[in-house]
């Protein structure tokens, strides 16, 4: 796969030839649009102060409680919910609570997640467990999930039923890939198998979900939410792809964390593990220096210079890994293109699928 390398950001190709930027970016507007008043309403459902630090966490309030236009993320989840209500024949209006549902796991995870890596910044900010401490990142993160499926039960329908099934399942699975992840920094070696499958579980499963909760609210029979899932899962494959390369060789100005941040975190993401996979030299003295790490107290590595987490990612290039994973990212990219030709839906929805799943792989930072 050709990239565009740079000393800081990384750029994927597309298995098409270009990005209907405009297009996904209505999209994503629209899923903002009819998400965000339903979001904020179930968020002033929590006891405060839940309530203000959920606010600040999507960046609607700053941490001294003032209205804010923060950066909410890019709404992939909550736009691919409607537009696969859309693929079942119904108004994207019927996939809202599923799609408020799912940014709510979504946010749930990344409350718990930030804390667990020690990460201090997300979007440009400081995190919640910084600014407010451990105990209200633990305590929303659990709201938010709670209220995850209250949106969905209370349609009160069997397709509701079934959709929050879907979601329980899935969130189930990203608990199991933040656990695997986490046990995979303190092991010298993981598999590309295990890393695929952990990542399949972190991400793939809720962009999953996003992909069929829609479909299934909308009245689609099993068959059809079931290739939509498949879709989404190989989509959440893509996306995590180049979010490792970018974990390694983005840019900070534009992830809004800091220089060789999974690096830093000792994470076997997959760049790291093909690299490791590779064998050769490269590879070989990529293995000795991580074993020595693994071994080293968090005091130390934390004081390391740039210079050696630079050593480290030039050794995971140099061995292949970005290569490789970059090539991942297009192959999970075309599975997914292919689950979307089991979909009986009009031209124009998977027109739509397909200009998601392109803007995901050529994200750039």
């Amino acid at each position: 796969m050709s990239t565009t390398t740079k000393n800081r950001g990384e750029t994927v190709t597309p298995a098409t030839p270009g990005v209907d930027t405009a297009g996904v970016m209505a999209l994503l507007e629209r899923g903002r649009t009819l998400a965000t008043p339903v979001l904020r309403a179930a968020v002033d459902r929590l006891a405060p102060p839940m309530n203000t630090v959920a606010a600040y966490h999507f960046g609607w309030i700053d941490a001294e409680g003032n209205p804010a236009e923060g950066d909410g993320g890019k709404a992939v989840r909550p736009a691919l919910a409607l537009l696969s209500a859309e693929a079942a024949g119904a108004a994207p209006e019927a996939g809202v609570p599923g799609a408020v549902a799912v940014e709510l796991v979504h946010n749930f995870s990344l409350l718990h997640d930030d804390l667990m890596d020690g990460d201090e910044q997300r979007r440009h900010r400081d995190t919640v467990w910084k600014v407010h401490g451990p105990a209200q990142a633990i305590l929303v993160g659990d709201a938010l999930f709670a209220l995850a499926n209250e949106i969905l039960l209370e349609i009160g329908t069997v397709e509701a039923g079934r959709a929050t099934r879907r979601l329980t399942a899935a969130t189930r699975k990203l608990i199991d890939g933040q656990a695997q992840d986490i046990s995979y920094e303190h092991r010298e070696r993981v598999t590309v198998e295990e890393c695929l499958e952990m990542e399949g579980n972190k991400t793939g499963a809720l962009l999953a979900c996003a992909a069929s909760i829609g479909a299934v609210l909308g009245g689609a029979d099993d068959r059809t939410a079931d290739t939509l899932e498949r879709y989404g899962h190989h989509l959440g494959l893509a996306f995590q792809a180049v979010d490792d390369l970018l974990g390694i060789w983005g840019d900070p100005e534009a992830t809004g964390k800091r220089t060789w941040s999974d690096l830093r975190q000792r994470k076997k993401s997959l760049p790291v593990v093909a690299a490791l996979d590779a064998g050769g030299p490269d590879s070989e003295r990529l293995a000795q220096i991580l074993a020595a790490d693994a071994h080293k107290p968090e005091e130390e590595f934390a004081d390391f210079s740039e210079e050696e987490f630079a050593v480290r990612a030039a050794l995971i290039e140099q061995a292949g890994g970005r290569d490789w994973t970059s090539q991942e990212a297009r192959r999970q990219h075309a599975t997914a293109m292919a689950a979307l030709d089991s979909v009986d839906m009009p031209a124009e929805i998977r027109a739509r699928f397909v200009a998601l799943a392109d803007f995901v792989v050529v994200r750039e930072r």
